[in-house]
């Protein structure tokens, strides 16, 4: 398959508590929150753009001290993990022998313009995984694998679009799960989900979970309504009928075949890795190879 994209099929309204949607309390918050930052001494210019702020801002709803104090840590946590470092040096040489027990990956964009990211919760082995790595190994990829997306994959979707992407959308497939695999999985699941939550926030634009079994649906009915009303609109829950969902977000061609998109990656949907990120007119470094 081909590494092009086609361009989002929807019309573009930019969100409020956006740039170019801001309320004149918002531009104050904003602006006062990177005052703040600046006087510290902790603001970056090559990282800490208005986009970044105010998806920190948004996900405390722009009260300045409680913002400050998720930056102040994601910043300490960014240090102690040395992730700037980890940029240039981690290698993870077991991607293919996790892929098998762990398939995770991005496919493309939606008609929104955000990319595809698509983990087989139901496939997860956890005995396998950490037999090939391990926890602390595994975190460092899940966090490159954030960084990647905000330094590559995010711009290259922001060109193509014609406007700034900054959020995903996600399909979580639950075919296959059973609750000894899930006890198994879940507290490695909680630990890369509070590494989003907290130090990347704001960047679930929606989320389908498919192939969800009774069980998951009943859960979901008691913990929907302890969840931020924002955050429920967002997810979707499906049972094993679910494609004609996804096609009203996502066109066929960018959707796996074996979600019910006509999709067929040369080297296998899983592996392909297609989107603007690896055409060379949307690519932040055309040169790279990956």
């Amino acid at each position: 398959m081909s590494t092009s994209a086609s361009a989002p099929a929807t019309t573009y309204t930019i969100p409020p508590g956006r740039l170019g949607n801001l309320t004149p309390e918002q531009q104050h918050a904003l602006d006062e929150f990177k005052e703040l930052i600046k006087a510290e001494g902790i603001f970056v210019e090559e990282r800490h753009d208005d986009h970044l702020l105010l998806r920190f801002l948004r996900a405390r709803k722009f009260n300045i001290p409680n913002t400050h104090k998720m930056f102040l840590d994601c910043e300490n946590w960014r240090k102690e993990l040395k992730v700037d470092e980890l940029r240039e040096s981690f290698v993870f040489e077991e991607e293919e022998a996790v892929r098998e027990c762990y398939p995770r990956y991005y496919h493309n964009v939606d008609k929104a313009g955000r990319p595809i990211y698509i983990e087989n919760v139901g496939a997860i082995d956890i005995k396998t995984l950490f037999k090939v790595t391990d926890e602390d190994r595994m975190t460092k990829q899940h966090v490159l694998s954030y960084e990647k997306l905000i330094i590559d994959r995010m711009p290259a979707c922001s060109k193509l679009a014609g406007h700034h992407i900054e959020q995903c959308c996600t399909i979580i497939d639950l075919k296959g799960v059973s609750l000894r695999q899930f006890a198994n999985a879940f507290g490695f699941i909680k630990r890369t989900s509070a590494i989003a939550q907290n130090y990347y926030p704001e960047m679930m634009g929606k989320m389908f979970v498919i192939n969800a079994p009774m069980m998951f649906t009943s859960v979901w009915g008691m913990v929907k309504p302890l969840l931020d009303e924002v955050t429920v609109k967002k997810i979707v829950i499906l049972g094993s009928n679910y494609k004609d969902e996804l096609k009203k977000d996502i066109a066929e061609e960018n959707l796996p075949e074996e979600l019910g998109g006509t999709c067929k990656c040369e080297a296998g949907c899983r592996r392909g890795d297609p989107g603007p990120w690896k055409d060379a007119r949307y690519m932040n470094n055309p040169e790279a190879t990956a």
